[in-house]
C-alpha cells in the first residue's frame, strides 16, 4: 500500500511540476527555460506541501489524512491551493530570472567552436603582449631624450613584428592627423608590409595546393627567390609556357588564421570601447572595426582583387594623356589564395631618387599620374584607392604601372556630378558654394545642430590659407578634419576619395620633392567638369528626365480623376504619419495592454485586502467565511497579473 501511496505522489508532483512549469511560461510572456520551470515547480510543491496541508486542516477542510468538505466545494478549495502554490512559483521563477536570467541553449558546435576561438585569441594576446614588451611598450612610459620621443619609433617596431593586421590598421591611422599628433603619423606612414619569406619548399607546396596540379603543368619556370615578401603573401617571378613573363602571389598557410583571429580581437576591443568610452560612441568603433574587418578579408580572396584589376583595366584604357598600365590577370591560374598577373617593368616609387630624374620630365610624370587618377575618380568613377609609393612602378620609358588592386574605389555618378562643383569651388575660392557643395554631399545633421555660418568661416579659411600661401597642407585633408569638428557624416565612398588624393600626394613627392598637388589639382577641376558634362551627356539627361516628366503628367489626370471621385463620395481621408506604422501601431497597443494588466492586478489586490479584512458572510466551512475566500480568488488573480507585468517589464529594460 506505502509503494502506491510513493507512486502517486511522484505522479502528482510530476503532473504539477509540468502543468505549472508550462502554465508560468506562458503567463510570463517571456522564454525562461523548461529545465529551470521544471525543477522550480518540482521543489516549490515539495517545500510548500505542508503548509498548504496546515492551511486546509486550520481552514477545516481536511482532519488528519482525510477530506472533511466534500463534493465540489472541497475541488475549490483544493483548486485554490494549488493555485496560490501556482503563484509561489511565479514568484521564485520571477526572482529567479531578476538575478541569474535564463540563458539560451547553444549548440554544442558552437561551444567547441567558441572555445578553439578563445584558445586561439588567448595565444595571440600573448603573442601580441611578449611583441609589446620586447619593443618597450608592456610598461611603457615615455622617454623625452635629446633625440626625442622614441615612442613613435617603438610602435612601428611593434606593429611590423605583429603581422598584417596591425600594419593595416598603423596605414590607417598614419591617414589621421585629425585624431594623431604628426610625429606619430609620420612613423606609422612608415609601416611596410615586408616581411621573411617562407621557405621555397613552403611556397611550392601552397602555389601546387591552388593549381591542383604539380607546378610545372601551369608554368615554364618559377624563381625560388621572391621578388617581394609580406606578412600576408610573397610574390615570385615566374615564366609561363607560352613565354609570357608573369608574377605570382601567393598566400601564406597560415595568414588567414592570424587575421582571422586578430579581426575578432579588434571587434571585440572596438565593442567594448563603444560600451564602456565617449569616444568609442563618438566614433563608432563597432561600425570602423566591421568596415576595417571587411576591407581586410576582401584583401585576402584574390579573386576580388582581380575583379577590381580587370574593371580598373577597362577604365584606364578609356583614358587619356599619360601612358598608364596596368597588369593583366590570368584567370585560369587565380583562385581565392594565389593569383597571376602579368609583370610590370619599373621600380617602385618608393625607391626612386628625385635627384636622378630630369626634374621638367618628372613634373610630367607626376601630372601625368595625378591627371589619370583624377580622370579615374572624376570621370570613370573607378580608382585606385591604394596609391602609396610601393604600388606605383615607373618604368625606364616614362609609362607608370599601378600595381596592388586590393583596394579599388568606385563613385556612383550623383556623387562625381557633386565632387566636381566643389572641386571647381574650391579652386575658384568660393567659400559659400563649396559650403553648399559639402552640405548636399553630407548626411543631414539633426535640427538646430548646424552653425552653417561656422562651416563656412571654416571653409573659406580653408581656402583662404592654400590659395595665398605656399603652406604644406592637403586641402582635402583639412576639408575632412572640418566637416568632422561639425560633425557632418561623410559618405564612405567620398571619405575614400580624399583618403586616396592624401597618399597620392606624398607617392608624386617623391619624384618632385615640391609638387604642388593641390594646386594641379583644383587648375584641372573645371577640365574635368566639362568633360563629365559633355554635350551627349547632358543630352541624355535631358531626354531621361523629359522621358520622366512626360510619364508623370500622363498620369496625372487619372490622379486627378481618383481624388475628385474620392471628394464627392466623402472617401477621401487623410493618413497621419505619427503611429502610422505597424511597429509603432503594436508599440502603442503593447502600452496600453501593459498599463491595463497593471491597473487590473492592483485593483484585484486592493478588493482581496478589502474582502479578507471584512470577513463575514456565510461559512463555506466552520472555519472559512465566503468573503475571505473571494478575497483568496481575487488576490491569487491579481498577484499573477502583477508579477506578469512586472517580468516582461523587466525584460524590456534590459533590452
Amino acid at each position: 500500500m506505502d509503494f502506491w501511496i510513493y507512486i502517486w505522489a511522484v505522479v502528482i508532483i510530476a503532473v504539477f511540476s509540468v502543468v505549472a512549469g508550462w502554465s508560468s511560461r506562458r503567463l510570463l510572456e517571456t522564454k525562461v527555460g523548461w529545465i529551470r520551470s521544471v525543477i522550480t515547480a518540482a521543489v516549490v510543491f515539495l517545500l510548500v506541501s505542508p503548509v498548504a496541508y496546515w492551511a486546509l486542516d486550520e481552514a477545516g477542510v481536511m482532519s488528519g489524512n482525510r477530506l472533511v468538505v466534500e463534493g465540489p466545494l472541497a475541488v475549490v478549495f483544493l483548486a485554490l491551493t494549488l493555485g496560490w502554490m501556482f503563484a509561489v512559483v511565479v514568484v521564485v521563477l520571477v526572482t529567479l530570472e531578476f538575478l541569474w536570467p535564463t540563458r539560451p541553449f547553444v549548440n554544442p558546435v558552437l561551444v567547441v567552436r567558441e572555445a578553439f576561438r578563445r584558445r586561439d585569441r588567448a595565444r595571440r594576446y600573448g603573442q601580441i603582449i611578449a611583441i609589446a614588451s620586447r619593443h618597450g611598450l608592456g610598461m611603457y612610459r615615455r622617454r623625452r631624450t635629446g633625440a626625442g620621443d622614441d615612442f613613435p619609433t617603438a610602435l612601428v617596431a611593434a606593429m611590423n613584428e605583429a603581422g598584417v593586421t596591425f600594419i593595416k590598421i598603423g596605414q590607417v591611422l598614419s591617414a589621421r592627423d585629425d585624431l594623431l599628433p604628426p610625429d606619430l603619423t609620420s612613423a606609422l606612414a612608415t609601416l611596410q608590409m615586408e616581411s621573411t619569406p617562407i621557405p621555397w619548399t613552403e611556397a611550392r607546396a601552397a602555389i601546387e595546393a591552388q593549381l591542383g596540379a604539380p607546378l610545372d603543368t601551369a608554368f615554364a619556370e618559377v624563381d625560388e627567390q621572391p621578388l617581394a615578401a609580406a606578412s600576408v603573401a610573397q610574390v615570385h617571378a615566374a615564366t609561363l609556357h607560352g613565354g609570357d613573363a608573369v608574377v605570382v602571389k601567393i598566400q601564406r598557410p597560415k595568414a588567414r588564421a592570424q587575421v582571422a583571429t586578430d579581426l575578432d580581437i579588434v571587434e571585440r576591443l572596438a565593442r567594448d570601447a563603444e560600451r564602456h568610452t565617449q569616444w568609442g560612441r563618438d566614433y563608432g568603433t563597432v561600425a570602423l572595426a566591421a568596415e576595417f574587418g571587411r576591407a581586410l578579408r576582401e584583401e585576402l580572396d584574390y579573386r576580388i582583387e582581380a575583379a577590381n584589376t580587370e574593371m580598373l583595366r577597362g577604365a584606364v584604357a578609356r583614358s587619356s594623356g599619360l601612358t598608364l598600365r596596368v597588369p593583366r590577370v590570368y584567370d585560369q591560374f587565380t583562385t581565392a589564395q594565389m593569383m597571376v598577373q602579368e609583370r610590370a617593368d619599373g621600380i617602385p616609387f618608393s625607391r626612386v631618387d628625385a635627384s636622378t630624374l630630369d626634374p621638367q620630365r618628372a613634373r610630367q610624370i607626376a601630372d601625368g599620374v595625378l591627371d589619370a587618377a583624377f580622370e579615374q575618380i572624376a570621370v570613370r568613377g573607378v580608382f585606385h584607392a591604394d596609391l602609396h609609393p610601393g604600388n606605383l612602378m615607373l618604368a625606364p620609358d616614362g609609362a607608370v604601372t599601378l600595381i596592388d588592386f586590393g583596394s579599388v574605389g568606385v563613385l556612383e555618378r550623383s556623387m562625381r556630378r557633386m565632387l566636381l562643383p566643389l572641386l571647381v569651388a574650391m579652386a575658384n575660392e568660393d567659400d559659400v558654394s563649396a559650403t553648399d557643395v559639402v552640405l548636399m554631399l553630407v548626411a543631414a545633421p539633426e535640427e538646430g545642430t548646424l552653425d552653417q555660418a561656422a562651416l563656412q568661416h571654416d571653409i573659406g579659411v580653408i581656402l583662404t590659407r592654400v590659395h595665398n600661401t605656399r603652406v604644406d597642407e592637403n586641402i582635402f585633408r583639412a576639408l575632412v578634419d572640418v566637416m568632422r569638428r561639425h560633425r557632418l557624416a561623410l559618405p564612405p565612398a567620398l571619405l575614400l576619395v580624399f583618403r586616396t588624393l592624401a597618399s597620392l600626394e606624398g607617392s608624386l613627392r617623391r619624384l618632385v620633392p615640391d609638387y604642388d598637388m593641390v594646386g594641379r589639382a583644383l587648375a584641372r577641376a573645371p577640365h574635368y567638369a566639362r568633360e563629365i558634362g559633355s554635350p551627349r551627356s547632358l543630352a541624355m539627361s535631358v531626354q531621361t528626365h523629359t522621358a520622366l516628366m512626360a510619364e508623370q503628367l500622363r498620369q496625372l489626370p487619372r490622379r486627378i480623376g481618383t481624388l475628385t471621385q474620392q471628394l464627392e463620395n466623402g472617401t477621401f481621408r487623410v493618413s497621419l504619419r505619427s503611429f502610422d506604422d505597424g511597429d509603432e501601431r503594436s508599440w502603442v497597443e503593447t502600452l496600453v495592454a501593459r498599463l491595463t494588466t497593471t491597473l487590473v492586478g492592483i485593483a484585484l489586490v486592493v478588493v482581496a485586502v478589502f474582502l479578507s479584512v471584512a470577513g463575514g458572510g456565510p461559512n463555506l466551512t466552520p472555519e472559512v467565511p465566503v468573503y475571505p475566500f473571494i478575497g483568496a480568488v481575487v488576490g491569487l488573480g491579481g498577484l499573477l497579473l502583477l508579477l506578469r507585468s512586472l517580468r516582461v517589464a523587466f525584460v524590456r529594460r534590459r533590452r
